[in-house]
C-alpha cells in the first residue's frame, strides 16, 4: 500500500522535498513507497518537479492518478528499484493550483447560494481557471455579482479546515455539497476527506487547499461561454499582486 501523504498535508502549499523508496519502474513511470505529490484529478493538474538519487537526477512530468501513483520521469533508466530518491515538487506551480482550487470551492458555493446553480465541471490551470455552472435560468447570471461576492469572502480571513468523515456523516449533513459522485466510490472506503471553508462551503474533496482565505488573491473575471441548455462556463484569474 502506497502512503499518499498529500491527503494529510494541510495546508497544501509549500510542499517540502521528501525522501522515498522506488518500489517499481514501468516504462517511464517510477512508483514510490510514499509520496507527497498530488496526482491529476478533480480538475486540478498533477504536480511536476525533479527526482534525484545519490548520483542521478531527472525531470518529473505531471503526476497522474492510480492505485499506485505513477511519477513519469524523462530518464527512468537512471534509477533502480529499491533505491532511495529525493523528490522536489515544483512549489510555485503547486501553490498556484492550491489557491485556484480553494477559490473554485468558493466560486461554486456562491453561485449555488445566489442562483441555485450547480457546478457540473471545472478545470484549473496555472494562470486561469473555469467553472461550468448549470442554471434553471441562466439569464440570472451576473459575473460582476459573483466576483464581488467571492472577493468579499477572500477578504475575511476565513479558516479552511480538513476533516476525515464517514460516508454516513457526509450523506446526513444538511450543509454538505457535491455528493452525487459518492455512489462511484467503492463501499470499502469508509472514511473520506472533507474540505470546509467555514460558513461558506463543505464538501468531499481530495484536492490541495490553503488553510485560510487570506492566502488567496482576489479573482478577476475573464469571460463566459454558453455551453448548452442552462450551462455557463465562467472563467477567472487572480488579480496581479
Amino acid at each position: 500500500m502506497q502512503e499518499k501523504m498529500h491527503m494529510r498535508q494541510h495546508p497544501g502549499i509549500d510542499p517540502p522535498p521528501f525522501v522515498s523508496e522506488i518500489v517499481d519502474i514501468q516504462e517511464s513511470n517510477i512508483f514510490l513507497k510514499s509520496t507527497y505529490c498530488y496526482p491529476r484529478g478533480g480538475g486540478q493538474p498533477g504536480d511536476t518537479g525533479i527526482i534525484e538519487s545519490k548520483d542521478s537526477k531527472s525531470r518529473m512530468h505531471e503526476v497522474i492518478s492510480g492505485n499506485l501513483i505513477p511519477h513519469p520521469v524523462e530518464e527512468p533508466d537512471l534509477f533502480d528499484i529499491g533505491e532511495l530518491i529525493t523528490c522536489h515538487i515544483d512549489v510555485e506551480r503547486r501553490n498556484k493550483h492550491t489557491r485556484m482550487h480553494t477559490a473554485q470551492h468558493i466560486v461554486s458555493a456562491i453561485a449555488e447560494d445566489i442562483w441555485g446553480a450547480e457546478t457540473v465541471g471545472n478545470q484549473l490551470t496555472f494562470d486561469k481557471s473555469r467553472v461550468d455552472l448549470l442554471f434553471e435560468d441562466k439569464s440570472q447570471f451576473d459575473p460582476d455579482e459573483l466576483v464581488s461576492n467571492v472577493n468579499d469572502i477572500l477578504s475575511q480571513n476565513i479558516p479552511v479546515n480538513i476533516h476525515q468523515w464517514s460516508r454516513e456523516q457526509i450523506m446526513e449533513h444538511e450543509q454538505m455539497r457535491h455528493t452525487k459522485f459518492m455512489d462511484r466510490i467503492p463501499s470499502s472506503v469508509k472514511q473520506l476527506r472533507v474540505v470546509e471553508v467555514e460558513g461558506i462551503d463543505l464538501c468531499p474533496c481530495a484536492g490541495t487547499h490553503v488553510d485560510n482565505t487570506e492566502n488567496i488573491p482576489f479573482i478577476e473575471y475573464v469571460g463566459k461561454k454558453n455551453k448548452g441548455k442552462g450551462r455557463i462556463r465562467f472563467s477567472y484569474t487572480f488579480e496581479k499582486l
